[in-house]
């Protein structure tokens, strides 16, 4: 029951619209919230629990769409949330529901969990979205808490490793360490686990530079999953673009989160967030009124421009925020920041970029949203990685971005794994791969780092599953098998799924090095995914987002120490001879002082002719680059058979052979060497 009589009074004298959220002035705290089309503003504050709704206030100032009010007294650790009033109107876009209790944008951290229950619709559910829900949602809402952002740096700074040397590692906070067996017991799931000495060790030993999470945003375990006895493992389904994911915190604490990004810098290893700012977890109009759609559904969100009832969606979630508005655009720029200048990650991958993109006219690599961040002097600086594509027409836009950001580089992925399962004719794909993918990346003055390479990520197989399962298996999904891509490009070498046959593994090892070596050795920033460093395995399974159990959290019990060496053996190589450069490569006739000069040889010797480029069956070939500091390397690619390559004249050491036990190589090469079969050479001179 609500206690009104000892309620805080607003003092109008201190009240501030500037700054958005529940911010903490030292002596109270000041609360604003956007809503253009609200009409009154109701701030609820509870008692410790989140469970017992203590004073209902009225915001009493308004400019701009932002209301506001500052509460002397009020201070950290207070639960909160709001009531907005407004029209029922939904064939105009409004879907104001004041018995709906709803979570504040700017929540930096969150008391409870989602509770599924129909009152957290605005409509009757079995009835269509135009009726109206009377009851209150509050107690099955998870609360924002009002937050103390200080907090003891040190000495810690902003990595900023220049992306040519940088190693990017796609982690999961959870299934990175829960069943790691150097990680306490009690840490493991959480940012401690994700920081302790033996995970640090281990990104050390095969020389990452970054970790890339999976959203750590607080998100939303969908209703269909948990009755499916599911969970949303991912994370993208976004509840809050500010607070962290509550489970993930060992202490439930924001602090915590701050103290594995300061040890993680510490140890020389950069942060990135994985962040989903195309859309929420309030899905369609038929799903549930739990912060956007109850404060201003026609603000936050992109709606049908021929009949507002209903979303316009470019992410096949039900609803794409609007980032073309500007305070809701503000928003994210609010939140990027405060995750870069409070919490000190290094830079972010953007899902689904294109959305962000959207205007009027469809994609615009010069929308607002990217012409904001490139101007922006906190987060141009830090990096910025795009998902160059959504579901929407048009939304495919590998190479469309503009400098700072790189992209996340498909073409790499299907060409490398197409390449090493012998597909005929793929040899001008695979130079192009090689050398950064200079037709989508070389132009608008882009460097050559504009390109992420991998051949796996979280979204379909794992690098083992690629050379072990020619089908999905996808079952424990519970879709039957009807989820996830069939465009897997996959070959299970003579079985399907794990063997006992000793010649089919050493295939599938001599396969998964070279593509690991496809990486590690070409032009652009490497990224690998947790776990394919040493063979982990989702038992077939190329959509793993709801299952947070065995088949996505990373056997460690299993790993290869033979894949581990090899890929730590690779990245050495890659830095000792500064084989990543930030200007494309140009035939030697063209190259500058500041470009490498590359050559592509044909095993015969030589270079590669017209010909041969149209030679379907070639599966082996060479790249030499004379880097701009006198490095002379040779990469010798060979998808098929055991073959010969005609060295270029002088010495040669050979340093990586991918074939080999020990994949670190240094003895002398001259005249014409052997290429094994499914093999990398790397020599230099």
């Amino acid at each position: 029951m609500r206690d009104m009589k000892d309620a805080p009074t607003f003092d109008p004298s201190v009240m501030r619209p500037d700054i958005l959220g529940a911010e903490f002035l030292g002596e109270g705290t000041n609360f604003a919230l956007f809503s253009d089309h609200a009409t009154r503003v109701e701030l609820c504050l509870f008692d410790d629990s989140g469970q017992n709704e203590l004073h209902r206030l009225d915001l009493p100032e308004m400019e701009g769409g932002i209301w506001f009010g500052y509460l002397p007294g009020i201070a950290p650790g207070q639960v909160y949330g709001y009531r907005v009033h407004g029209p029922h109107a939904p064939e105009q876009g409004h879907r104001f529901n004041h018995n709906k209790l709803l979570l504040d944008p700017y929540a930096r951290e969150l008391r409870g969990q989602i509770r599924w229950n129909d009152a957290l619709h605005g409509y009757e559910v079995g009835q269509d979205d135009l009726s109206f829900d009377t009851r209150d949602s509050a107690p099955f809402m998870p609360k924002a808490v009002v937050v103390d952002t200080k907090f003891d740096w040190d000495t810690d700074r902003a990595i900023r490793k220049p992306w040519q040397n940088s190693v990017v590692y796609e982690a999961h906070v959870k299934g990175l360490t829960q069943l790691h067996p150097d990680v306490p017991e009690a840490d493991r799931g959480t940012f401690q686990g994700l920081a302790c000495d033996a995970m640090i060790e281990h990104l050390h030993r095969i020389g990452v530079t970054a970790v890339e999470l999976l959203p750590i945003h607080a998100f939303a375990n969908d209703r269909f999953l948990v009755e499916r006895g599911l969970s949303n493992y991912w994370g993208y389904s976004t509840l809050s673009f500010f607070a962290p994911h509550a489970p993930y915190l060992k202490s439930g604490q924001i602090r915590e989160v701050k103290e594995a990004i300061r040890r993680l810098h510490k140890a020389g290893i950069e942060v990135i967030l994985d962040v989903v700012y195309n859309h929420t977890a309030e899905g369609n109009e038929l799903g549930q009124t739990m912060s956007f759609r109850g404060i201003d559904n026609a603000s936050y969100y992109l709606l049908a421009p021929d009949n507002p009832r209903h979303g316009f969606d470019t992410t096949g979630t039900g609803n794409t925020l609007n980032v073309a508005h500007p305070m809701v655009l503000r928003m994210v720029m609010d939140s990027l920041r405060y995750w870069v200048e409070a919490m000190h990650v290094d830079g972010f991958r953007f899902d689904l970029a294109s959305t962000l993109g959207r205007e009027t006219q469809g994609f615009e690599r010069d929308g607002s949203f990217f012409n904001a961040i490139r101007q922006d002097p906190v987060l141009s600086g830090v990096k910025l990685i795009a998902e160059p594509w959504d579901i929407g027409e048009g939304g495919y836009q590998v190479g469309g971005y503009r400098w700072p950001f790189r992209e996340w580089n498909d073409k790499f992925r299907d060409d490398t794994r197409a390449f090493w399962r012998r597909d005929p004719g793929l040899v001008p794909a695979m130079s192009e791969r090689l050398s950064g993918s200079p037709v989508q990346f070389n132009h608008s003055h882009r460097p050559a780092t504009s390109s992420v390479n991998f051949v796996a990520a979280h979204d379909g197989f794992t690098l083992w599953d690629t050379v072990s399962f020619n089908d999905k298996h996808n079952e424990a999904n519970g879709e039957d098998n009807r989820d996830g891509h069939d465009h897997n490009l996959s070959d299970n070498m003579g079985a399907e799924g794990p063997t006992d046959d000793s010649g089919i593994v050493t295939a599938r090892v001599r396969r998964v090095r070279a593509m690991l070596a496809t990486v590690a050795l070409s032009q652009g920033v490497p990224m690998i995914l947790a776990g394919d460093e040493f063979g982990n395995s989702q038992d077939g399974n190329n959509n793993a987002y709801c299952q947070d159990n065995e088949i996505a959290w990373l056997d460690w019990s299993s790993a290869r120490k033979d894949l581990i060496d090899a890929f730590a053996a690779l990245t050495a190589f890659r830095q000792e001879v500064s084989l990543s450069q930030s200007r494309f490569g140009a035939a030697p006739a063209d190259a500058s002082e500041r470009q490498a000069a590359i050559e592509w040889l044909h095993p015969r010797g030589g270079a590669m002719e017209e010909g041969d480029w149209q030679d379907g069956e070639l599966r082996c070939f060479g790249l030499r680059q004379v880097l701009p500091n006198g490095a002379d390397v040779l990469i010798v690619v060979n998808a098929g058979e055991d073959a010969e390559f005609a060295l270029p004249e002088g010495e040669w050491h050979l340093r990586i052979d991918t074939s080999a036990d020990e994949v670190a190589q240094d003895s002398p090469a001259q005249g014409v060497v052997p290429v094994p079969w499914q093999a990398v050479l790397a020599l230099t001179r």
